[in-house]
């Protein structure tokens, strides 16, 4: 495809599978599939100015759904086009609804998050008629009553000339997943790109992967046992009384459960077996976390944990603290606590983080860990040994503490500018903000979630070559997290695949793609 007159040609040059998929989304409402670091962004930019200079008097949205996000897409389009700088604006709720009214009526791209956008939506104050062209980054958000599906309908009701891009680095492991966002997007066309495809291959740096497994402590598993024994006599109770058919349930299952009794329950509160049934499926779900704190993350976590039942009000805890197995499972915790036992993975961790750095001082490591007290920990420990580290975690949640936006772009930077060597993330840094490339990423824990597995492996191999390691405790959750993710990528990208050629040959429907 040719470059719009939009771009700056001395600044903007689009790598050729950017060029072949924004070819195709430049004619259709298209899904595009790319690798974190892969440069989504850069086809968004492509598309927008192909479209606005088709329409020269329309106008394009970006959304994404957090401002450090949407303040990212605003520099791409300023460094790239040369649409004038106060015509490029970002939209957010600081700004007052009269003053949104008139940034959109001058503006030529909008770059906002999503629930902005719908506000003034339903509130009247924007009309999408004149936009020739929306993206939705991070796409796979895309379900349910997520903003995004209000903004897309209203969008296709609105637009005199409609384009829609959705951009993701994975939009689920599920044909009903990408059958929902697909839908809620107005969908015709799908592009994906892995390392391997020709188009793609030249630009990838190599990426070393390594599973370092760890054996669960013989103190450990006692608590283990202790907590699955009492787990286990729930889930016969529950199985018994016909409403579980697996001795073996998903947390996913338990939770539905939970949901459904609840409403039964609250709709009769004299029916006392929904009230122990609700009881036996709270008490499952707690132990279940509990076990899973105590196998990946760390002593000091489920101690935290079960302090925090053991003190709590609630019937469902009052039930679950008074068993005689959780009192000896506290009381084992609480010794180990006492004792400094901790986790192994934590000494894993510090020992290669020391080896690496010892061998380069500067080398940018991220370490990804899923809870914030597992963070903090990893940081202490770290510097403890004198290794410069800090903490990347979201905002300040209820109680809790937190980054503001400021410090979260802040941090980046001073990582960026190597002002430190490990960054040590929760979920805040898989996703979408511009984490500089690391030399390394450890992942403290495998993660169930192929989208999440995917975004984490984008931080490296972006300029140079790279490696990830995998912490991987022996037959713990570790083990079953890390080969769902991988079965769910696989099945992923089977789907899309089948997708994107049946859809080349004109497939009408979705479900004749996957039959």
């Amino acid at each position: 495809m040719e470059y719009s007159e939009l771009l700056k040609k001395d600044v903007f040059e689009a790598r050729q599978y950017q060029l072949n998929i924004a070819d195709i989304a430049r004619e259709k409402n298209t899904l595009v599939v790319l690798p974190t670091g892969m440069g989504k962004t850069l086809v968004a930019v492509l598309v927008a100015t192909t479209r606005l200079q088709k329409y020269p008097g329309s106008k394009a949205l970006v959304t994404s759904p957090t401002r450090p996000l949407n303040a990212q897409h605003k520099k791409s389009f300023e460094k790239f086009t040369n649409i004038e700088q106060e015509r490029i604006v970002l939209i957010t709720g600081k700004i007052k609804p009269e003053d949104r009214t008139q940034l959109y009526k001058d503006a030529k791209v909008i770059v906002a998050t999503p629930q902005c956008i719908e506000n003034d939506l339903q509130n009247e104050r924007l009309n999408l008629a004149d936009f020739s062209h929306i993206t939705f980054d991070e796409a796979h958000r895309s379900v349910r009553d997520y903003a995004y599906t209000f903004i897309a309908k209203k969008y296709m009701e609105q637009a005199y000339h409609p384009l829609i891009l959705g951009l993701t680095a994975s939009p689920g492991g599920s044909y009903e997943k990408i059958d929902e966002i697909r839908k809620n997007l107005f969908i015709e066309a799908v592009e994906i790109r892995v390392e391997a495809d020709e188009d793609v291959e030249k630009y990838v740096k190599p990426i070393e992967r390594e599973w370092v497994y760890i054996d669960f402590p013989e103190e450990f598993h006692r608590v283990k046992s202790l907590l699955e024994e009492k787990l286990k006599a729930d889930i016969f109770w529950l199985r018994d009384h016909h409403l579980l058919q697996t001795l073996k349930p998903s947390k996913k299952s338990l939770l539905m459960m939970q949901k459904k009794i609840s409403a039964i329950y609250g709709a009769n509160r004299k029916n006392y077996a929904y009230f122990w049934a609700l009881m036996k499926v709270i008490e499952s779900i707690k132990l279940e976390h509990a076990i899973e704190l105590l196998e990946t993350q760390s002593i000091s976590s489920l101690r935290e944990y079960m302090k925090k039942i053991s003190e709590s009000s609630k019937k469902s805890d009052k039930q679950l603290v008074k068993d005689e197995k959780v009192q000896a499972a506290i009381k084992l915790v609480e010794e180990l606590y006492a004792s400094g036992k901790e986790h192994p993975k934590f000494e894993k961790t510090a020992e290669m983080v020391r080896n690496l750095i010892s061998d380069n001082t500067g080398l940018k490591i991220i370490i990804f860990a899923n809870y914030r007290a597992t963070v903090e920990k990893i940081r202490n420990i770290l510097r403890g040994k004198g290794i410069s580290a800090e903490e990347f975690i979201g905002q300040a949640v209820k109680n809790g503490k937190g980054l503001s936006q400021e410090k979260q772009i802040e941090t980046l930077k001073r990582f960026r500018d190597g002002m430190f060597n490990v960054l040590v993330a929760t979920s805040i840094g898989e996703e979408g903000l511009d984490v500089p490339a690391v030399d390394y990423a450890i992942f403290y824990e495998p993660v169930p979630s192929e989208i999440r597995m995917i975004q984490r492996r984008g931080r490296v191999g972006r300029q140079t070559a790279g490696k990830i390691v995998f912490l991987i405790t022996k037959n713990t959750r570790d083990e079953a997290y890390y080969w769902a993710a991988f079965h769910k990528e696989k099945k992923m990208r089977g789907i899309l695949y089948d997708m994107k050629e049946r859809a080349m040959r004109k497939k009408k429907s979705l479900k004749d793609w996957v039959e």
